[in-house]
């Protein structure tokens, strides 16, 4: 039961977290920003519309924010917060769990194809090559956990006793670069600053944005709210990494829990304020950043744990 009401909270929690980063980079802005309930009022007005469809697309065009969102929830499925165990597990999970979140960017690229605009390929073409990149990171990330915990699943990693985190030995204070890698593909794979900025409407230079401008009414709500809770589960992954200590009351993980990840969205905000996107032919350096962080951790760990 606590399984679900946990997995229930974070499917809620989501898009209220999302709207953090808009309120830290409007107090930056000297601003007062939008509230922070502005993405449940987005969200219900987009579900309420209806939504209008090209000539040119095909049932792809519809499939892709259904997909989208899909894999999302299913990836929350699967992971354990705040100390909770997740409502469903298995060994080997973790890559199945990642390659779902491929397959819903898979068809998300092919619903920006399905539309025939040049604008929509020219980011489902950044999109792939950047996301690609990135995966090299998580796959790192994952033999590493694998080498620590032998096993395959989030639950493995973020549960019981011998919990991988900063805190606990063998890989300790070297799991810091892991962190910094993972913020850094959570930037990758979210399109935000420095790699996109979803606040921009210039076709040229956006990625995500411009697959999905063809899209209205629920299919585009789907795609938004894909988006936070894909958001969400990075963010509860590096959090899970920062996790100090475990206590048996849960109600008190819960608050450690979601104020660690409230810290994290408060960082991606102040990230976006403070730096500028890059020019495209520097984001590829700036991915291979992670995976070089994440590679340098690991050959130091098994060093370690030899």
């Amino acid at each position: 039961m606590e399984s679900i009401v946990s997995f229930c909270f974070a499917l809620l929690a989501a898009p209220l977290l999302a709207a953090v980063i808009m309120k830290v980079k409007a107090y930056v802005a000297g601003k007062q920003g939008p509230p922070l309930f502005i993405k449940y009022y987005t969200l219900a007005k987009l579900f309420r519309k209806g939504s209008v469809y090209s000539n040119s697309t095909s049932f792809v065009f519809k499939l892709g924010p259904v997909i989208s969102c899909c894999s999302a929830i299913m990836v929350l499925l699967f992971f354990p917060f705040a100390g909770v165990a997740p409502v469903f597990s298995f060994h080997g999970d973790v890559i199945i769990l990642f390659y779902l979140l491929g397959l819903g960017r898979f068809f998300t690229i092919l619903a920006a194809l399905d539309t025939a605009s040049p604008f929509e390929g020219m980011g489902a073409a950044r999109e792939a090559y950047f996301s690609t990149l990135a995966e090299a990171t998580i796959f790192v990330v994952l033999a590493l956990f694998f080498r620590l915990t032998g096993s395959l699943s989030f639950a493995g990693y973020f549960t019981g006793t011998a919990v991988i985190n900063l805190w606990n030995p063998p890989a300790g204070s070297l799991l810091l670069l892991v962190v910094v890698a993972m913020f850094m593909v959570l930037l990758t794979e979210n399109s935000r600053v420095p790699v996109d900025d979803p606040a921009t409407h210039l076709e040229l230079t956006m990625i995500h944005e411009v697959m999905i401008l063809d899209h209205s009414g629920p299919d585009l709500a789907l795609i938004e709210l894909g988006a936070y809770l894909k958001l969400f589960f990075y963010s509860a992954f590096i959090t899970r990494l920062l996790y100090p200590f475990q206590l048996e009351n849960v109600y008190q993980n819960g608050i450690i829990f979601y104020g660690i990840v409230c810290l994290i969205y408060v960082a991606v905000g102040i990230t976006e304020s403070i730096m500028a996107r890059y020019r495209m032919h520097l984001v590829p350096k700036f991915i291979l950043t992670s995976f070089a962080l994440v590679f340098f951790a690991t050959i130091l760990t098994m060093e370690i744990v030899r």
